[in-house]
């Protein structure tokens, strides 16, 4: 998958005065088309070139980050998420209102991140692979970053057999196209 260049960014004012609200909808757009929800609480949200340029211009004019070893710093971390050649990188959210019982399952669904697969046309389960400096012997982060190294085949399906939080759900053909259409880039 494409990782996104330095050249791409502007400075933060450019972004915020010209750019950011002509591309707002198409990155809305293609956010959705790569959301994945799996029951009980798991979202799926698969990146792509766009969306990480996105977020590395939204933090620069957060932050109204110049100096260019953060902006440099910024961009590594973000096209880190999309993972290597035939990978698809994602944000696995773990999707939990109340306070408590998300404290309480954190801390039950320690070793989720092993659970993780995409699932492709054959039947075959491929694992997340996953940050372990994210996970701690007490609980499971809630934001985990997260790759599938499909070989550059799309899945059919995401979910997790982890025994407290199993569910599955089949990718819509809208995200499969997306997601042939990120793996081609």
């Amino acid at each position: 998958m494409r990782k996104v260049q330095r050249a791409e960014l502007v400075d933060y004012a450019t972004w915020a005065d010209d750019m950011r609200g002509r591309i707002q909808t198409e990155v809305f757009t293609a956010k959705k088309e790569r959301r994945v929800l799996v029951p009980p609480a798991l979202t799926f949200l698969f990146e792509n070139a766009l969306t990480v340029r996105w977020q590395v211009q939204e933090m620069m004019r957060v932050e109204r980050i110049v100096k260019e070893t953060a902006i440099q710093h910024e961009l590594a971390v973000y096209n880190g998420l999309l993972g290597g050649d035939g990978a698809l990188g994602f944000v696995l959210l773990i999707e939990i209102p109340d306070e408590e019982e998300r404290r309480n399952k954190l801390a039950a669904w320690r070793g989720l991140e092993a659970h993780i697969y995409a699932e492709l046309a054959d039947g075959t389960r491929i694992r997340a692979q996953f940050d372990p400096m994210q996970v701690s012997e007490e609980k499971l982060s809630a934001v985990q970053y997260m790759t599938f190294d499909t070989g550059g085949q799309v899945p059919v399906a995401v979910g997790s057999d982890h025994t407290e939080a199993r569910g599955r759900s089949t990718l819509s053909d809208e995200t499969r196209a997306a997601l042939a259409s990120d793996l081609a880039t």
